[in-house]
């Protein structure tokens, strides 16, 4: 009688109920060829897949299996000895003796790595390097049984020309593929192992409509809108601005720019744009990738109630526990982004390209053949920015995205693979159509206001905003201000900035006083439109950014006001003060004109050649250690280092708006992940040296290993958020 290997076992079920591991590797192959045919890699998302998991025909694991399902091992003359075997290194090293070059090492580093994700070639026990030869102790025990499949294997194996690429020294496209091919492999394996463990689950994976369906009924949320507009000039321009996008949806895909004054729709005219191409061009979903989760909320509300509220995915830190809850099918489509339409940061969307984790893997097939929007492009790290438009390039070129860059302010982007196509015919007659602000230089660049005088001013308008470069001089210029003045800042918890912005919007229409002083916080997405802005001198996308919550809507037909100033110390040393400073010196220069496409882009040349190094060293060190068709890849290593958002800092849990039964919760029944979600919205991050001084004294507790939070009542402020500035507190342990 054959004997029997199982994949996987069921709880007090008998082994006929399991599931055979012959049967879970050929539909994990079917599944993963399924997912590469996009970029033409069927063959070998079929060899992975076959090969993935042959270390379980391993004594050991049956052994293990069959304790696990409360079966006696012995009884089935089972040779060994019980214990769990690192299966997922047997099918790496037989492939690598199949194939020993690069096309071996490559399938090594997929199955190897379709666990504890991909590992690196160099370094230490985990490397693959070392992998290939500690493990082939398991890999001679399920030869016989592997023997079939390797057999059946196609002789000759070639990555996709585009991959291959590694082999000239200036352009890397190996790295990408691999992560590609491995999205595949484990979104494959996860979908099927949660078929057979969990089919309840697995049931609650909706089936989407596709764009086509969803494009009518966005039409007709569009038209609603547009009915119910009132007319006036800049309800008229917006129409000319969605007319364009649905106009050059019609072009090619690939790389596209929508350059459009903040205020003038880009939200709702970059979407239809998107949904026109994709049915065009016959692509499969659209992603919204947005700089902060502050304001990431408001675009998925804006798309739900145009696409229909059980067609958009939010994937984020902040993302509500009660809208998991509400919808499962939404939450299990955010693991690996199998929905029409995506909203997400930068931080998941980027970062997941360079990722080596299975869980952050899994949903890059999904990847191809969308149409991306990257909103606010001016964003984007600079100390990263080659790697990240890198990833675009590769995107575009190899994997048949349409990429958007979307922004008021577009920078100029070095090494794009090609010019993006701009979607707005002439951007400066729209500028010059749309503008709704003077904004104002202070004629000498050097001399710095100080706060009482820059109050002074500012108690003159009613309704007014300031902004500044960081949270101490917010709070300073805060003091100088008569009482009723608002603070805002990320001293403030989200649930308490998010209180305060309702505020501001229910007090700025109805005439009531309304002055502001604020970080910068306030200058992406927040729609707010005050007739006055003050802007402390900074980088012109940030100048420009605060100008657009200055008569945003063209409440006065004459131009609000922005004002410029100097503070009386200049932004910290860094990528804030390099703004200034290119700021300052396009300025001094004659026929200077502030909020105009062409001087955006003198601005962004000046600002990222300021920029020692944007990425391209640790590109090139990380990812391909010798730049030649040996695949030496670092990819563990790449994906630790690879964080767009590298300050170190510290989250405070406070008290707020009567959250304190969930701080109860956490203090004595510990840390959920419906709890701690529920909970981010009650967070503050300090500098390491802060928290460790509140601690010291105190003010706040560690109630469990990490996990900080509020002890002095007196600590957090329903005025100015997390009350730091007391005391011994020294302002240069807040962040900008």
């Amino acid at each position: 009688m054959k004997e029997s290997f199982y994949a996987h076992s069921k709880d007090g079920e008998p082994p006929e109920r399991w599931q055979l591991l012959e049967e879970h590797l050929t539909r994990v192959a079917k599944m993963a060829a399924m997912f590469s045919r996009a970029f033409g890699s069927e063959n070998w998302a079929v060899v992975v897949g076959r090969l993935h998991d042959v270390g379980k025909a391993h004594p050991d694991f049956q052994a293990y299996l069959k304790r696990s399902g409360g079966i006696n091992a012995s009884e089935y003359d089972d040779p060994g000895t019980g214990s769990h075997p690192n299966h997922s290194g047997a099918g790496a090293i037989l492939a690598y003796e199949r194939w020993p070059n690069i096309i071996g090492k490559t399938i090594a580093y997929l199955i190897a790595g379709h666990h504890a994700g991909l590992t690196d070639w160099f370094g230490g026990r985990d490397s693959l390097f070392h992998r290939l030869e500690a493990e082939k102790g398991i890999a001679d025990a399920v030869r016989v049984y592997a023997k079939p499949s390797i057999e059946n294997l196609p002789p000759k194996m070639q990555p996709p020309d585009f991959a291959m690429q590694c082999q000239n020294h200036e352009a890397v496209a190996y790295h990408l593929w691999v992560r590609m091919l491995f999205s595949c492999l484990v979104d494959a394996d996860f979908l099927d192992t949660e078929a057979f463990m969990d089919s309840v689950k697995h049931a609650q994976r909706s089936t989407f409509p596709t764009l086509h369906h969803l494009k009518s009924r966005f039409d007709h949320q569009m038209e609603k809108m547009a009915e119910d507009a009132p007319a006036s000039p800049i309800n008229l321009i917006r129409g000319d601005i969605l007319a364009a996008c649905r106009f050059a949806a019609e072009q090619s895909p690939g790389l596209f720019s929508l350059t459009v004054p903040t205020g003038g729709g880009k939200t709702l005219s970059g979407t239809a744009f998107a949904i026109d191409h994709a049915i065009k061009h016959n692509k499969s979903r659209i992603i919204y990738v947005i700089p902060y989760t502050s304001i990431i909320e408001q675009t998925a509300d804006v798309l739900r109630k145009h696409f229909g509220p059980g067609n958009v995915v939010e994937h984020h830190s902040n993302i509500a526990p009660e809208r998991e809850k509400e919808s499962p099918a939404l939450t299990l489509a955010a693991e690996n982004w199998d929905a029409p339409v995506i909203v997400t940061t930068n931080v998941q969307f980027f970062e997941s390209l360079y990722a080596a984790r299975p869980g952050r893997c899994r949903k890059l097939h999904n990847l191809i053949n969308s149409v991306v929007i990257l909103d606010e492009a001016q964003l984007l790290p600079p100390e990263l920015l080659y790697p990240c438009v890198e990833a675009i390039n590769r995107l575009v070129s190899d994997y048949g995205m349409t990429v958007v860059l979307s922004t008021a302010t577009q920078p100029a982007l070095p090494n794009l693979c090609q010019a993006p196509l701009e979607i707005i015919p002439e951007p400066s007659i729209l500028y010059d159509k749309l503008k709704r602000t003077n904004i104002r230089f202070p004629e000498e660049m050097n001399a710095p206001h100080d706060w009482p005088s820059l109050a002074a001013e500012l108690v003159t308008e009613e309704q007014v905003l300031c902004i500044v470069n960081t949270r101490p001089d917010c709070y300073a210029l805060w003091k100088e201000m008569p009482q009723g003045t608002i603070h805002l800042s990320a001293l403030m918890c989200g649930a308490h900035r998010s209180a305060i912005i309702a505020d501001i919007k229910q007090r700025l229409p109805s005439g009531q006083p309304c002055r502001v002083i604020s970080t910068q916080l306030v200058e992406a997405g927040v729609d707010v439109s005050f007739p006055v802005v003050y802007r402390a001198l900074a980088g012109l996308d940030s100048i420009n950014q605060a100008a657009g919550r200055c008569n945003r809507n063209g409440e006065s037909r004459e131009p609000g006001t922005v004002q410029v100033f100097v503070a009386p110390k200049p932004a910290p040393i860094g990528l804030l003060r390099k703004g200034e400073d290119a700021t300052r010196v396009l300025a001094s220069l004659t026929g200077f004109i502030p909020d105009r496409p062409e001087t955006f882009r003198r601005y962004f040349e000046k600002y990222y050649s300021s920029i020692n190094d944007t990425g391209e060293s640790w590109w090139r060190e990380r990812l391909v250690r010798n730049a030649n068709p040996d695949g030496h890849v670092q990819f563990r290593t790449t994906g630790k280092e690879f964080r767009l958002i590298k300050e170190l800092s510290v989250p405070i849990i406070v008290s707020y708006a009567g959250n304190d039964e969930l701080i109860k919760q956490l203090r004595f029944a510990g840390p959920s992940r419906r709890l701690m979600r529920a909970l981010q919205r009650y967070t503050v991050n300090v500098k390491p040296e802060a928290a460790k001084r509140l601690l010291s004294e105190g003010r706040i507790e560690e109630i469990r290993e990490g996990i900080l939070v509020q002890a002095d009542s007196t600590l957090y402020s329903t005025v100015i958020g997390l009350d730091i500035y007391r005391e011994v507190y020294n302002p240069e342990d807040l962040y900008v």
